[in-house]
């Protein structure tokens, strides 16, 4: 991973079990309209917005530590390069620190020279800091929202 890559940490206050498994359960934190299996290796999903999707496959599981997704499709229309997300990779790493459970989210080709940096860098920061630290927390995220 390169250091330009965007990247963001949340800390909770759940275990790492807990974290681990609340960010397998997409649809809880991200959207609701996902085709697929997001919780298994070698799964895949799709997560549509209607106007616009990306497709994904889980590459990397080690339990309670690390989940890392493989864009094999995307489809941003607004977007100069419409396939941008395609090739590129999420991770999501998850640790135990100083009492509370850290992931540290970096989407691996998301860099700043990508014509959807600023959006996309705005919405994953959304996600992250909001939906799925309130997932973690209280079991109830904000899925499909627009950040």
């Amino acid at each position: 991973m390169g250091s330009k890559d965007f990247s963001t940490t949340i800390s909770v206050k759940a275990s790492p079990q807990k974290a681990f498994a609340a960010v397998n359960k997409v649809r809880g934190w991200w959207s609701e309209n996902i085709e697929g299996c997001t919780d298994g290796l070698h799964g895949e999903f799709k997560v549509d917005f209607k106007s616009h999707w990306w497709a994904f496959r889980i590459v990397e599981i080690v339990p309670h530590k690390r989940i890392v997704w493989l864009a094999t499709g995307s489809y941003m229309p607004w977007n100069a390069s419409q396939a941008e997300w395609t090739g590129t990779k999420i991770h999501f790493d998850i640790d135990r620190k100083e009492g509370l459970t850290e992931i540290r989210f970096t989407h691996e080709g998301l860099t700043p020279s990508c014509n959807c940096f600023d959006g996309c860098a705005k919405g994953w920061t959304g996600y992250m800091h909001q939906s799925l630290k309130a997932f973690i927390n209280t079991g109830q995220g904000t899925p499909d929202f627009d950040y």
